[in-house]
């Protein structure tokens, strides 16, 4: 049963405060100003689930082993840990999902898997962009996924769970079980248990939401949002309905998008999670999907709706307020746990684009903080040896000998043989055997080091790749920045760090302890 729409959700003022991490490394490419009183703008990109690995694999297969993605032109680069904390403690949980990480960004606290800022003990946390939104910067949050996901929705709602994106309350969905497999009892603070669409339609805290996820909305909902001065995208359906469908929702469109000119906008571009481009490219010319902005488009256009919100050009010379805005290329993750390594290139290539938007703005902008990263690594993506195959174990197990230095001799832990299953290293995953399910055998992919007549799916293209996992692991994650104070960020940091960091570069201060 939907529960009432809340009135006010409440905005904590104070989070915790962070430490800054130790310079690593920064690019070759040319440096720019540090000073961080120049900083008006932050742009965070995130690709969900976008491991270093991810990151090699893309450039060898768009750019040559030679090349680079824009990502990796930003000047400034480290590494982030990602680990998430158990329950109720501070025990870390090594391996995070996007709640938990999401979360650590977004306010600086630990908390445990499936968390939206609420820390390990339930209690609700204050997020940047909710302090961002009070302090009269624009906001804006833009995803491929549902905007009620993990991901996005940390930055604006607060839940026990992050099954609770809506349309309707379930205990199932909304409430933690406890051991004995009983739920907990419901918390004071209703706002946790309250579906996220529901929290996200009343707060008000981005300016512009675009992304997915219109099943998760109702038409009262859109009432909400239009009451706050948003523009309406499409439709949220019918109220005289009970129940909204496919028939009764009208999703936005691009070419919705392109006119959008409201000082607060919400474009919901399906039902479920956009389409992801592998497939969309394959889709015929008049098929719904192919009417979806790419996350580029939805990238621009956000920028172009945050810096224009008082109805021009933003002038900084009358304005001492910028913007907020968080961009995530959600399909990485979804498409990795998958273990499609087609379409998780492609969208690795769509989230490098919208990197490449938002750094051509901050280039030209001159005052705008570019940060790209990720909330953790998915599936153990690896790039194998041509002409090697995939099972875990090697064909013979390798001797551990050192002529060198004898001491470093021991007996093997696996003495035996892990011989080559030929039933689940049969051939090529994306050409011949592509539909065994059994199949263990590496996608290749031709790169442009390759000659021309290679092709995709063939043993003599030269990029190899395999998944060790269907899940998250626990490596630490690349981030790359660009703008006044990006510094920062070349650092081997904890996830948690990047809340501080990115607080100090709106705020010019440090944020103060719960």
């Amino acid at each position: 049963m939907r529960r009432r729409p809340l009135k006010t959700l409440t905005v904590l003022a104070i989070a915790s405060a962070v430490a800054a991490g130790t310079a690593v490394t920064a690019n070759s490419a040319p440096q720019q100003s540090d000073s961080h009183q120049d900083i008006r703008n932050v742009i965070y990109l995130l690709g969900d689930g976008m491991g270093r690995t991810h990151v090699t694999a893309a450039r060898d297969r768009f750019m040559g082993a030679g090349g680079k993605l824009t990502m990796e032109t930003l000047p400034n680069t480290g590494a982030v840990a990602t680990y998430a904390v158990e329950k109720n403690s501070a025990k870390p949980a090594l391996v995070t999902d996007s709640a938990s990480s999401a979360t650590a960004w977004s306010s600086g606290v630990k908390t445990y898997n499936a968390a939206i800022s609420v820390d390990a003990y339930e209690k609700k946390v204050t997020t940047l962009m909710e302090q961002a939104h009070a302090a009269g910067f624009a906001t804006g949050n833009v995803s491929t996924a549902e905007v009620t996901d993990a991901t996005p929705a940390a930055e604006f709602s607060h839940a026990l769970l992050r099954g609770c994106q809506g349309p309707v309350y379930s205990d199932a969905a909304c409430l933690p079980k406890k051991d004995d497999g009983s739920y907990e009892a419901a918390p004071a603070d209703k706002t946790l248990i309250t579906p996220i669409a529901e929290q996200i339609a009343r707060n008000g805290t981005a300016d512009v939401i675009l992304g997915g996820g219109l099943a998760r909305f109702e038409p009262d909902d859109q009432k909400a949002l239009q009451a706050q001065g948003y523009q309406v995208l499409g439709s949220f359906g019918d109220p005289k309905l009970p129940a909204q469908t496919a028939a009764s929702q009208q999703v936005a469109t691009k070419a919705d998008l392109d006119k959008a000119n409201g000082k607060k906008v919400i474009g919901l571009f399906n039902r479920g999670n956009l389409t992801v481009e592998h497939n969309k490219a394959a889709l015929p010319a008049d098929a719904p999907q192919k009417q979806e902005p790419s996350l580029a488009d939805m990238t621009r256009k956000s920028i172009q709706l945050l810096t224009d919100r008082k109805g021009g050009s933003y002038d900084r010379h009358k304005s001492k307020k910028g913007f907020f805005l968080q961009v995530e290329g959600a399909q990485i993750d979804k498409r990795s746990h998958a273990n499609d390594a087609a379409q998780t290139l492609d969208e690795i290539k769509a989230f490098d684009d919208a990197v490449k938007a938002a750094y051509e703005f901050a280039k030209k902008d001159g005052h705008t903080l570019v940060i790209v990263t990720a909330d953790h690594e998915c599936a153990g993506f690896n790039i194998i040896e041509k002409g090697t195959y995939t099972n875990a174990e090697a064909v013979a197990p390798p001797a551990n000998t050192d002529a060198g230095n004898p001491a470093n001799n021991s007996v093997p832990s696996r003495t035996a043989s892990g011989a080559k299953d030929p039933a689940r290293s049969s051939g090529i995953v994306n050409g011949a055997g592509a539909g065994d399910t059994k199949n263990f055998a590496p996608a290749t992919f031709r790169t442009p080091d390759d000659p021309k007549d290679v092709k995709d799916g063939s043993p003599e293209a030269s990029l190899w790749l395999t998944y060790l996992s269907g899940n998250h692991t626990g490596a630490d994650v690349p981030i790359y920045a660009y703008g006044p104070g990006s510094n920062v960020f070349a650092a081997s940091q904890i996830n948690t760090e990047l809340y501080g960091k990115m607080y100090r570069s709106l705020f010019g201060r440090s944020p103060q302890q719960h």
